[in-house]
C-alpha cells in the first residue's frame, strides 16, 4: 500500500501549526503498520538544510514557468520529498512575509505543489514508485484531486483531510486560467465560491473521501456555524465528512523520557513537582500562592478563545490562582497579556513567542492547561497536558469535546474523569469551569487520581492509524472496482 501525503508543514522540519504536528506522526505511524507512506512538502529553507543534498527523484520544468525538483530524504524517520523550488519556496515565512501579509504568489506556491503531487501520482518517481492512494491535507493541496480528474488520471485514489475549514485558500476568479483550472469546473457544483476561486472547495468537491480530524467536528461542519460557507458542500458529497481523532507523537511527548523537564511517570510524581517549582521559576511566580498553576500554550486569537480567560483572570487570582501564558499572534492580545503580567507581577507570568522546550515546562510543571476555544478542529494541546499530568480545561467542542472526560459527577463516581469542560464562547461557562477546577484541586486525593487517568488516557497514533488504513484499503477496493465505498463517521 504506496500513500503519498502532500502537505505545507511537517515536523521536524516546518511548522506553524498542528498540521504539521500530524503529518510528522501520522505517517511513522502508518510505515511501522507495513504502509510505505512518503512526505511530499515544499523545499522551504529550513527543509533544504535537511534534504538539499538528497538524491534527485523527479522534475518538471512546467511549474507555472518555474523548474521543480524531488529531492528524497530520511528526516527524523519520514521518508521526506522536499519540492526544490527556490523561486517559491526559499523563504522564510511558509505563508506570510514579516509584515504578516500573505505571500502574493500563495496560489501559485500552493498549486505548483498540488500539480507536482498530481504528476507523482500521474507518472511515478525516478525509481519507479506511484501512489495508490494521495492524501491531502487543507486547503494548500486542495488542487491536487482536481488536476488529477481535469487529466482523467486512473489507478489512484484521494483523500483530503480537512485540519481547519476556516482557511480555505479563496482567489480572484482570474487566476483559474493561470493555474490550469478547468473551465468547466467554475460553478457553484465546483470549485467556483461566490465569483471567486476556493482551492479547498476544490479539493472537496473532487476528492474521493473527506475526513477531519475528530468526530465532533466532522459533524460541526456541516452547520453554518462551522461551516464556513461550505457546510452544504460537505452535506451534498455522497460521503459525509469522517471524523478520525488525530494523535501525537508520544515518543516526542513522554514526561518519563524528556530531556526538557525533570522525568516523572504517574506513579512516580516527584519530578513534577520540581518541573512546578522550575516553572514558578522562570516566570517569576509567587510559589507561596495556594490555588493551582494555570497554564496557557497557544496562538493568542479569538478563535482560542484567549480573550475570555482575560475576563476571568481577575477572580482567578483573587481565589488564589496563577498564570503562565506562553503564545504570540493577534498583537492586540498579545498586548492584553503583556500588560495583566506588569499589573499581576508574582502572580501571572507572559512569554510571547514559542520555545518548545519551555512549552514541555508548562505541559509538566502546571497543574491546569486552558483551552477555551471558540471552535477546535481537533487540538492536541489537550492531549500534551495529560499525558504531563496537567489537566484540561477545554471548550465542549470539536476535538476538545471528544478527546477530554468531563468532571461531572457522574465521571467523578467512576473515577474516570481526566479534565474539566464548558459550553464554548461563554464567559460565565468559563467561570464556572474554573471554580470547579479549584474544588477539585482542594481535594489532592481527587486531583492525583484525575491527574494519573489523564496521564494513561490514549493520545497516540496507533488508533487512529488503524482507521486509516481502513479506509485506505476500502479506496484501493472501490478504485479497483471490486466493491464500493461506504462511509461512516
Amino acid at each position: 500500500m504506496r500513500v503519498l501525503f502532500v502537505a505545507s508543514e511537517c515536523v521536524p522540519v516546518a511548522k506553524t501549526g498542528g498540521l504539521a504536528d500530524v503529518v510528522g506522526a501520522l505517517p511513522k505511524a502508518l510505515r511501522a503498520m507495513g504502509v510505505d507512506a512518503r512526505v511530499l512538502m515544499p523545499g522551504y529553507p529550513g527543509v533544504m538544510a535537511r534534504a538539499g543534498t538528497a538524491e534527485e527523484v523527479w522534475r518538471s520544468g512546467d511549474l507555472f514557468s518555474r523548474r521543480g525538483v524531488l529531492r528524497r530524504a530520511d528526516v527524523a524517520g519520514l521518508d521526506l520529498l522536499a519540492l526544490d523550488c527556490p523561486e517559491f519556496f526559499d523563504r522564510e515565512g511558509l505563508y506570510v512575509t514579516e509584515a504578516g501579509e500573505d505571500w502574493p504568489d500563495n496560489p501559485f506556491r500552493f498549486a505548483a505543489l498540488s500539480r507536482a503531487a498530481a504528476e507523482i501520482a500521474r507518472d511515478g518517481l525516478a525509481d519507479g514508485w506511484r501512489p495508490d492512494i494521495v492524501h491531502a491535507h487543507d486547503w494548500q493541496t486542495g488542487l491536487v484531486a482536481l488536476y488529477l480528474d481535469a487529466w482523467g488520471v486512473d489507478g489512484v485514489a484521494t483523500l483530503l483531510t480537512i485540519h481547519n475549514i476556516s482557511y480555505q485558500g479563496v482567489f480572484e476568479a482570474g487566476l483559474r486560467r493561470d493555474l490550469g483550472m478547468p473551465e468547466s469546473g467554475f460553478t457553484a457544483e465546483g470549485y467556483e465560491f461566490y465569483g471567486r476561486v476556493n482551492f479547498l472547495k476544490a479539493g472537496l468537491v473532487h476528492s474521493d473521501l473527506v475526513t477531519t480530524v475528530s468526530p465532533t467536528y466532522a459533524r460541526e461542519l456541516e452547520s453554518p456555524e462551522f461551516g464556513w460557507g461550505l457546510e452544504g458542500v460537505l452535506a451534498a458529497r455522497p460521503e459525509r465528512a469522517i471524523g478520525i481523532l488525530n494523535g501525537i507523537d508520544t515518543a516526542a511527548w513522554d514526561p518519563a523520557n524528556d530531556p526538557a523537564v525533570p522525568t516523572f511517570t504517574s506513579r512516580t510524581m516527584s519530578g513534577r513537582n520540581s518541573a512546578r517549582a522550575d516553572l514558578l521559576r522562570r516566570f517569576s511566580i509567587d510559589a507561596g500562592r495556594p490555588g493551582p498553576l494555570f497554564g496557557v500554550v497557544s496562538r493568542l486569537t479569538d478563535q482560542k478563545g484567549l480573550d475570555l480567560l482575560l475576563g476571568v483572570l481577575p477572580d482567578m487570582l483573587r481565589a488564589g490562582g496563577s498564570l503562565v501564558v506562553l503564545g504570540s499572534g493577534d498583537r492586540r492580545l498579545e498586548q492584553a497579556f503583556r500588560t495583566a503580567g506588569s499589573d499581576h507581577a508574582g502572580s501571572v507570568g507572559v512569554r510571547i513567542g514559542y520555545d518548545e522546550d519551555l512549552a514541555h515546562l508548562i505541559y509538566a510543571g502546571s497543574d491546569a492547561i486552558m483551552v477555551p476555544s471558540r471552535f477546535e478542529p481537533c487540538g492536541l494541546t489537550q492531549m500534551y497536558a495529560m499525558r504531563y499530568g496537567a489537566l484540561p480545561v477545554v471548550a465542549r467542542t470539536g476535538g476538545l469535546a471528544d478527546t477530554v472526560i468531563d468532571a461531572n459527577a457522574a465521571a467523578l463516581s467512576a473515577g474516570v474523569a481526566t479534565g474539566f469542560q464548558f459550553e464554548p464562547g461563554s464567559r460565565e461557562a468559563l467561570s464556572n469551569a474554573i471554580a470547579k477546577v479549584f474544588a477539585v484541586y482542594s481535594e489532592r486525593g481527587l486531583w492525583r487520581k484525575m491527574q494519573r487517568n489523564a496521564m494513561k488516557h490514549p493520545v497516540g497514533w496507533e488508533g487512529p492509524a488503524e482507521r486509516y488504513v481502513d479506509l485506505y484499503a476500502r479506496l484501493m477496493a472501490a478504485e479497483t472496482g471490486k466493491r464500493g465505498f461506504s462511509g461512516t463517521r
